[in-house]
């Protein structure tokens, strides 16, 4: 077994450059096990998630529309599988390992609550006096302690390359002087961050590998074209109104010109499908002209750089904020969304103050330990257990324990195009 891991790696050799994360030389697991004869440490980190209980949750957690609005629109889970495959494909192309960028992806929204950026804020509000809360540091708290699944340890072990890039994909935490940057300048560094830190240091002031920086931009590639897809096929705007973007009207022009009078349905699917195709093609072009220019031995390199190497042109980071302003004013603050967004926003709010102020309404492993806890802990326990709820179990508990519930129902088909497309 062990030659045959060997022939393996020789193998994948071939195809990772010198300056990806290599499995062979990982800095290991906080908790030392033995190396499988079978799979690199990377697929097995790949692996844990994917056969995690948060991942699963995955499937009943908003990304925009709740999960009763339409079987075809994003949940957290398929826009995770989104990222997955537009990670793996960037590290193919750049010689990256695609087994830790996939980890990546499919670790990255772990930490979102119920509800989408509604239950985040709605708990970082309810946290205010006790650290808030970010989904970032929640998704570290996970795989390091809430999973409860091995005999041996709690959270998932996983690899040091994995934690680093889960914690750091979107750049250092600390500037050079040791400051936090600005994401966390004014609320500080998550306490789960800094204490999961001085346990495994996590270089917080360097960037991370090239695999987390790949599966941060995929999130970016993803949820701009799945966004653009979803709020036009619910009715939220029309391909009309995407002219306004110069971008994407180059792209209606370049559709129109190629099919004229294509149906709509297949107009959003070929905007859509080019979206991702120029944005990759475009980051892997820039990608290896800075990596051109760095001209790196080694990951550590990469880590010691004073800028990302994997990076949109200037002309399509532009263009990719443009998208999101758009998505901004016109999906997220819509007002049909923005209404359920406020109705979620009460469930949240009144789960946390009933558990809060009665720990026995939570399941009976949910309120081990806390006799004689400080006000600062039991609110974390309760945060943890309200941020691992599907919307339909936040939806059902509420139910119990309130004498009515916010109805979070509204089809957006009723104004868009059909959910059951032929």
């Amino acid at each position: 077994m062990a030659q045959d891991t060997s022939t393996t790696r020789r193998a994948g050799d071939r195809w990772r450059a010198a300056y990806a994360t290599d499995p062979a030389a990982t800095r290991g697991r906080l908790i030392a096990e033995p190396s499988s004869p079978t799979r690199s440490d990377f697929q097995r980190d790949r692996d844990r998630i994917v056969h995690s209980t948060a991942f699963r949750r995955l499937k009943h957690k908003t990304q925009v529309f709740v999960h009763h609005e339409g079987d075809h629109y994003r949940t957290r889970l398929t826009h995770t599988l989104e990222v997955s495959q537009i990670a793996r494909a960037l590290a193919r192309a750049l010689g990256l390992d695609e087994d830790l960028a996939e980890a990546l992806a499919l670790s990255h929204d772990l930490g979102h609550t119920c509800f989408g950026h509604t239950g985040e804020d709605a708990l970082h509000a309810c946290m205010a006096e006790h650290g808030g809360f970010d989904h970032n540091a929640q998704a570290l708290r996970i795989v390091t302690r809430l999973e409860r699944r091995y005999a041996e340890f709690d959270g998932l072990n996983l690899t040091w390359e994995t934690l680093e890039g889960l914690v750091k994909h979107n750049g250092p935490l600390l500037d050079g002087a040791g400051a936090p940057t600005a994401r966390y300048r004014h609320a500080g560094i998550p306490a789960a961050i800094l204490e999961y830190n001085a346990l495994n240091d996590l270089e917080l002031a360097r960037f991370a590998g090239p695999e987390a920086q790949a599966a941060a931009l995929a999130d970016d590639i993803a949820y701009d074209s799945h966004d653009l897809d979803d709020g036009l096929r619910a009715g939220l705007f029309e391909l009309a109104d995407l002219e306004t973007v110069p971008f994407l009207r180059g792209l209606l022009d370049e559709i129109a010109d190629r099919y004229p009078n294509l149906e709509a349905s297949r107009t959003i699917h070929e905007l859509a499908r080019r979206v991702i195709t120029r944005f990759v093609e475009d980051l892997i072009v820039e990608s290896e002209r800075r990596l051109a220019a760095l001209n790196p031995r080694s990951v550590a390199d990469i880590r010691a750089a004073d800028a990302p190497v994997v990076a949109f042109s200037e002309k399509i980071a532009a263009a990719d904020a443009e998208i999101k302003a758009f998505l901004f004013a016109r999906m997220y603050r819509n007002p049909d969304v923005m209404a359920v967004r406020e109705k979620a926003d009460i469930i949240v709010a009144d789960l946390f103050a009933a558990f809060v102020a009665d720990p026995r309404r939570m399941p009976a492993e949910w309120q081990a330990g806390l006799d004689g806890a400080g006000e600062g802990r039991l609110a974390r326990r309760v945060a943890d257990y309200i941020a691992g709820m599907t919307d339909t179990y936040a939806v059902l508990e509420h139910g119990k324990f309130f004498a009515t519930t916010p109805s979070l129902y509204w089809r957006p088909s009723d104004r868009g195009l059909p959910l059951a497309e032929p």
